[in-house]
């Protein structure tokens, strides 16, 4: 028994029509004999000390699950027990159904050792067409970046579809933010008109001031009505000398100076005076 090397390798199996020599003996947990791998069980060995510790299973076919036989009870209590409590018949394509590659045309069946998930889309396939172009691969999912007001519109949309006509009925998110931009643009319109605005009775001095009187006008047309209406037959007296006013084409502001309107055009539109 055993061999040069390893002398106590292998012993014979206990029973005694079998004595077979086994070099990957069991050893029973009952009656810490030694079997061979045909009469490891307790029937088999007939243990004496097994009091039926055995376990047997049986498969379900309608549910695929597994259902342990009691020794001491019958079969057809066990399994009447078993249907009537939770046997789910719905848990049989589950469990035998088998997974499949998703490309077209491919019967390949997916199990743990030939599983690649596809790190783009995420998707498991086999081995054949694990790479993106043999499963036509989308690619990886693009982030929207547009601009944020877009996306405020694009996600109120999404959360509030599009109700019937008959029905229709704003949002409230919809809602807010229509009166938040309207709100926004009065504001700026009055800001707007207060700066450019000039009135005399608002306390406000003008932005044109009149040389012979020292008068405030908000605009250089009502500043060029006044000197022709009031000054424009005083001309001849003493003191009172010809008001000539040079008037920016492209911003309309009104210069006594020619050399002020030729600097301000190169000053504040690059030299161009093309209205």
């Amino acid at each position: 028994m055993g061999t040069p090397a390893f002398p106590n390798l292998g012993k014979h199996c206990s029973v005694a029509d079998c004595h077979q020599i086994d070099f990957l003996p069991f050893t029973c947990d009952r009656c810490k004999l030694v079997f061979c791998l045909q009469h490891r069980s307790y029937g088999q060995h007939r243990c004496p000390h097994g009091d039926n510790q055995g376990v047997t299973v049986v498969i379900c076919p309608l549910c695929a699950k597994g259902v342990r036989l009691i020794p001491e009870e019958d079969p057809n209590i066990t399994w009447e027990k078993h249907v009537n409590t939770i046997c789910d018949p719905s848990n049989y394509e589950k469990a035998t159904k088998k997974r499949k590659c998703p490309v077209a045309g491919c019967r390949e069946i997916l199990v743990f050792s030939n599983t690649i998930k596809c790190r783009d889309c995420n998707v498991d396939h086999c081995l054949k067409h694990r790479f993106g172009p043999d499963h036509k691969c989308p690619g990886p999912r693009k982030p929207y970046t547009g601009f944020q007001f877009s996306n405020l519109m694009m996600t109120t949309r999404n959360e509030n579809p599009r109700p019937n006509r008959a029905s229709a009925q704003p949002s409230s998110a919809w809602t807010r933010l229509v009166n938040a931009a309207t709100a926004g643009m009065a504001k700026l319109s009055t800001e707007f008109n207060q700066t450019f605005q000039v009135g005399q009775s608002s306390g406000i001095s003008g932005a044109e001031v009149c040389p012979p009187c020292n008068a405030r006008f908000s605009s250089v047309t009502t500043l060029v009505e006044h000197v022709e209406k009031v000054h424009g037959k005083s001309n001849n007296r003493a003191g009172v000398r010809k008001l000539t006013v040079d008037v920016c084409p492209k911003c309309r502001k009104g210069f006594r100076d020619p050399v002020a309107l030729v600097e301000h055009v190169e000053r504040d539109h690059g030299g161009t005076s093309k209205a």
